[in-house]
């Protein structure tokens, strides 16, 4: 009974230290921003790290470490998720993906560049962005996700561009600061509650 106990006492300590431990996933950080390799060797992506990115951001499109020149081609998920104090983000164009949540819960998140060669804004990327006044979406873009501007209570304005194909469900949920949108047409399908709370 009592090396029950003990071995009960023993798993409970354990996962409280695994649960309160956090690893961070980066492989060197320059100039306050963190990044991975990626598999092929010869590019990186942006990622979270030890400290919340704050005030602006401007992402090189390459950098260097270790003697290797690196291509900054990526956004990680949830790369900079509830950087609050995040103001604004410049994005290269050697940046061809952004993963989903990157930027969600940037309350004070203004203005930030979405690079041409972008295909998806993906899922919950600008969610609860609230102070996101406007935001320019590349001719690229052929995909704007579900929840992708999720309560982004500032902006007023939406240009979709031609090559927009799809407006996936609640898109653009709850922006209710929002009073003009131009749809083209090339858009096909317009996902259910897309504009919903759009008052």
């Amino acid at each position: 009974m009592k090396t029950n106990l003990l071995l009960k006492r023993l798993f409970v300590a354990f996962l409280f230290l695994a649960v309160s431990t956090v690893t961070w996933a980066y492989n060197f950080e320059i100039g306050g921003i963190y990044y991975n390799i990626n598999e092929n060797g010869t590019s990186v992506t942006v990622t979270t790290g030890l400290s919340k990115y704050t005030g602006s951001v401007n992402i090189p499109s390459s950098v260097q470490y270790n003697d290797v020149t690196y291509s900054v081609t990526a956004i990680g998920t949830r790369a900079f998720y509830e950087c609050t104090d995040l103001t604004s983000v410049t994005i290269p164009n050697s940046v061809k993906s952004i993963a989903w949540q990157a930027f969600m819960k940037c309350t004070n998140l203004n203005s930030v560049n979405i690079p041409e060669g972008i295909t998806t804004i993906t899922e919950r990327l600008f969610e609860s962005c609230v102070s996101l006044s406007s935001i320019t979406i590349p001719e690229t873009v052929t995909t704007i996700e579900q929840y992708a501007f999720n309560g982004c209570d500032g902006l007023t304005s939406i240009v979709i561009p031609d090559a927009v194909v799809t407006v996936a469900n609640n898109a653009f949920y709850y922006c209710t600061g929002l009073t003009s949108v131009t749809i083209p047409n090339s858009v096909t399908s317009i996902g259910g509650n897309a504009f919903y709370g759009c008052i």
